[in-house]
């Protein structure tokens, strides 16, 4: 496929996003966010009066630099897609700040916004419209924001060449006709139609097969080095994480707890919620071992009335090796994100404690 940088985004919207681009290349985070909140109210009685709030997303802070991979990790439930689509203006925000490109990003995103961050969505079956062919999803973006009026079916066949589809084959195809993966390539190429320069992917290939979601993620690092894609990837799957992403951000029960570079977590995990995500990994190996996995007791606590102190101190394996004096300590304070020999750690007693 052709640059798309010198075919899409013609006249001044296109001419003003180019600008932005060049100005904003070696500057500032592409995405900042500080201290983001989603709140759902909790209704209850005859006159459905709020009595609570599910805490989705509480308190999260980070920056993605331009033309890396973030990946956000966490048990079900702790919020991690939430953040994602309330990122990208799917879901308005509580409370906190999100800065793209150094400009404030409020409740009510921005066309130029709209087409500059796309998502891919995680279910390949559920994100398509059955009645539409494949060049129309494809073309639909580009419909809206008036792009490639002229040329609007040969760029779409281009978009479908270059994800590993046919142009000539996929073009007039339902999405019924294509396997999982296939319909998964049309959501990327959907995403890549207006050029963007962000993609926030949730959780692209959980629903694919073992030999396909390989591909798919061949396919996305690919494309980032092809195009200068930033990512931001929502997954639970800690070998999707090492297989492509720069840095992780852990997440659980609407917080963050670790976020550090891959090689480097992997290696010498921090948090002690951490240490058990890297241990449910399963191995491979040719000599028995012992299981030494950790092992959480129950499940994640009610976001509606999360822990006081750290919200994991009711699951902590740390916590049982600790003086009555420190334990008190998980219960009383929340540990705040803090950064800590090259990452950031929400812990009272890492790497500190031994």
């Amino acid at each position: 496929m052709s640059d798309p940088n010198s075919t899409l985004g013609q006249g001044e919207a296109g001419d003003a996003g180019d600008a932005a681009r060049s100005a904003d290349a070696a500057a500032e985070p592409i995405l900042s966010v500080r201290e983001l909140e989603k709140y759902y109210p909790v209704q209850s009685g005859i006159l459905g009066r709020q009595t609570g709030a599910v805490q989705a997303v509480d308190g999260v802070s980070f920056d993605l630099e331009r033309g890396e991979t973030l990946a956000v990790v966490g048990e079900s439930g702790c919020g991690k897609s939430t953040m994602a689509e309330t990122l990208i203006g799917l879901n308005d925000p509580t409370g906190g700040e999100i800065r793209f490109r150094g400009k404030s990003v409020g409740g009510n995103v921005d066309k130029a916004f709209r087409r500059d961050v796309q998502m891919v969505f995680q279910d390949p079956f559920a994100t398509l419209n059955e009645r539409m062919t494949v060049g129309r999803i494809v073309a639909e973006p580009l419909i809206i924001h008036g792009e490639r009026e002229d040329d609007r079916a040969a760029y779409v066949r281009e978009l479908l060449d270059t994800v590993g589809l046919s142009g000539e084959d996929h073009y007039e195809a339902f999405p019924h006709e294509l396997s999982g993966g296939q319909r998964q390539r049309v959501g990327i190429a959907r995403a890549l139609a207006l050029n963007p320069s962000m993609v926030v992917a949730d959780e692209p290939v959980s629903a694919l097969d073992v030999s396909i979601k390989a591909g798919i993620l061949q396919l996305l690092e690919q494309l980032q080095d092809e195009f200068g894609l930033t990512y931001l990837l929502i997954t639970h799957d800690m070998s999707v994480v090492r297989q492509v992403a720069d840095r992780v951000a852990v997440m659980y029960l609407g917080e963050l707890v670790e976020v550090g570079p891959v090689e480097e977590l992997f290696a010498d995990p921090q948090h002690p919620y951490t240490e058990a995500l890297l241990s449910s990994v399963p191995r491979v190996t040719a000599d028995p071992q012992p299981d030494n996995r950790i092992q959480l007791p129950g499940s994640p606590p009610d976001p509606v009335q999360p822990p006081s102190g750290c919200r994991f101190h009711t699951r902590c394996h740390l916590r049982e090796r600790l003086d009555q004096d420190e334990a008190v300590r998980c219960v009383d304070e929340d540990p705040e994100l803090r950064a800590v020999d090259g990452r950031e750690l929400a812990c009272h007693f890492r790497p500190d404690h031994e």
